[in-house]
């Protein structure tokens, strides 16, 4: 779980350094990779959650 957190915080992380890298250079390839990795990012941040949504309504034998 902590190794999931972390994969997600890092790529948030990458989309931020990405659009700063943006926001120095100008450059339009920054700010579509930062846009790539932030739906990916959110993607599976919503995915985990529901991953644990899932277990907290799941009947325990």
């Amino acid at each position: 779980m902590t190794l999931f957190r972390l994969l997600i915080l890092l790529a948030l992380l990458a989309a931020a350094v990405s659009y700063g890298m943006f926001a120095l250079t100008g450059q339009q390839r920054h700010r579509r990779r930062g846009w790539l990795i932030l739906k990916w990012a959110l993607l599976a941040a919503f995915g985990f959650f529901a991953v644990l949504f899932v277990q907290q309504l799941w009947p325990r034998a």
